[in-house]
């Protein structure tokens, strides 16, 4: 399936959608997340695809696209990442208030493409990548992070990288409703949201979220 084919397949099976806690912002989103599954392992004839993270607007990301449209002096003429992008959600707020460049990495070649239609749709610009980028540091000046503390290794090992970027003088900011493997206590928290989710997906109608910035100790 081609990168066209990716985009048509998202229009045709999700809806254009203001974001509950963002609504500045539209999505194509899902009326529900394992019939789409199904669906697109039909469409690829392919068993065993990751789960549509793109296909949503999960809690963290909504919180941190939130606190970057009220705070936009967080990314306002600079170079920002939105790593493990989805469905792009995040780097769209940055683009909306006034980030110089930002870069949607997802290593999904579905997310990818649902980066490109919301992007669109929301008539801002972002360059879409999916490469593993964890462990590199390519220079930019915020990085954004949604949702991210799910598995145990992902979350350690992505963390840990997020921690040397912010030392080296990036800012790095996480989204996040309280995930399992978040760090708390090695974190600092900026702002607090009650985001609108999907039943089916979470285990509340509002979850409690909130955007964190790494702590890093004075002289490391």
């Amino acid at each position: 399936m081609t990168i066209t084919d990716h985009e048509a397949f998202i229009r045709s099976h999700t809806r254009l959608l203001p974001v509950p806690h963002a609504p500045e912002i539209s999505l194509f989103v899902a009326d529900e997340a394992t019939a789409l599954w199904q669906k697109t392992e039909e469409e690829l004839g392919e068993m065993g695809l990751p789960p549509p993270f793109w296909a949503f607007a999960w809690a963290g990301g909504q919180a941190l696209a939130r606190y970057v449209l009220d705070y936009p002096d967080a990314v306002a003429g600079l170079r920002v990442l939105d790593f493990a992008a989805g469905s792009g959600l995040v780097g769209i707020a940055a683009a909306k208030a006034g980030a110089e460049s930002v870069e949607a990495a997802d290593i999904d070649p579905f997310a990818a493409s649902a980066i490109r239609v919301n992007s669109l749709a929301n008539d801002v610009r972002l360059k879409v990548r999916t490469d593993n980028i964890v462990g590199r540091d390519e220079g930019w000046d915020v990085v954004l992070a949604g949702d991210i503390c799910y598995e145990r290794d992902l979350a350690e090992a992505v963390f840990a990288w997020l921690v040397t970027l912010q030392r080296r003088g990036a800012r790095v900011l996480i989204g996040d409703p309280g995930r399992s493997y978040l760090p708390k206590d090695r974190l600092d928290c900026l702002a607090t949201y009650r985001v609108p989710v999907t039943r089916a997906l979470e285990d509340a109608e509002i979850k409690t979220s909130r955007v964190w910035q790494p702590r890093i100790a004075p002289g490391t």
